[in-house]
């Protein structure tokens, strides 16, 4: 069986700049990974090009099985899928209430005249009350997005992702501005997060990557440098030298 994403040999380049060179990564189902490396490394570009923001020039990315070559879709179309990616900075709505936010990230078919006239019914309360609690926003579903504390903020959008149900979910940085009781929660989020779908975290923090207790992919000049536990990579005289510095 195939996994459930497979980037093979993917290369790309910005004005002959090699962002990506002969990549390839792999995730399955329930498969929690960290991506860590120096800037430049193509950490972002990777994560543009399995949600379609960047062509690559060569490789394939194939999603599912069997699998279906995702360079052939659009980023709606690559998310309709089940890729769901939340940035570095929040994204969220901050005059609308945390409920109101995460009802209007539930999955539904929604064309522009059925959404203007949406009501949520119990179900979607109930499938509300269910992710804030995963999140650890429960007792936060009337307040303001823009009131919440910025590690508030980030759960939030997280839930938002989850309300779509997604498959493979590609976080970026999310320990970024945390307190350390923040960070604790935001691993336990993630942790429970991939227990039923893949989960990607590019994260610099390597005490938060140590709390994932998970594989980890070090990336360097477009290409893997070296995978495997986070102890394994860290004592790699290659990632040492290009990442660590010591």
């Amino acid at each position: 069986m195939g996994a459930l994403l497979e980037v093979s040999g993917v290369s790309v380049s910005f004005d002959g700049f090699k962002a990506i060179n002969n990549l390839s990564f792999s995730i399955d189902t329930g498969e929690l990974r960290a991506v860590i490396g120096p800037n430049g490394a193509g950490k972002t570009t990777f994560m543009d090009i399995v949600t379609g923001k960047t062509r690559p020039d060569s490789g394939k990315v194939e999603w599912g099985r069997p699998g279906r070559d995702l360079l052939r879709l659009s980023e709606s179309q690559i998310a309709r899928l089940g890729i769901g990616r939340k940035f570095q900075r929040p994204t969220v709505f901050v005059t609308q209430t945390v409920q109101d936010n995460l009802l209007m990230a539930l999955k539904k078919d929604r064309d522009p005249l059925s959404a203007l006239f949406y009501r949520a019914d119990a179900v979607d309360l109930g499938k509300v009350e269910e992710l804030a609690v995963e999140i650890g926003l429960q007792e936060h579903l009337p307040r303001l997005a823009g009131e919440l504390s910025h590690g508030q903020k980030q759960w939030l959008e997280i839930g938002m992702l989850l309300a779509q149900d997604p498959q493979l979910l590609l976080v970026d940085e999310p320990a970024a501005g945390m307190t350390p009781a923040e960070r604790e929660h935001t691993t336990d989020l993630l942790k429970r997060a991939a227990q039923t779908r893949a989960v990607v975290v590019v994260e610099h923090d390597m005490e938060f990557v140590r709390r994932l207790g998970c594989k980890v992919t070090v990336l360097h000049e477009g290409a893997v440098l070296a995978e495997g536990s986070l102890d394994a990579v860290t004592s790699n005289q290659d990632v040492i030298d290009v990442y660590l510095g010591r």
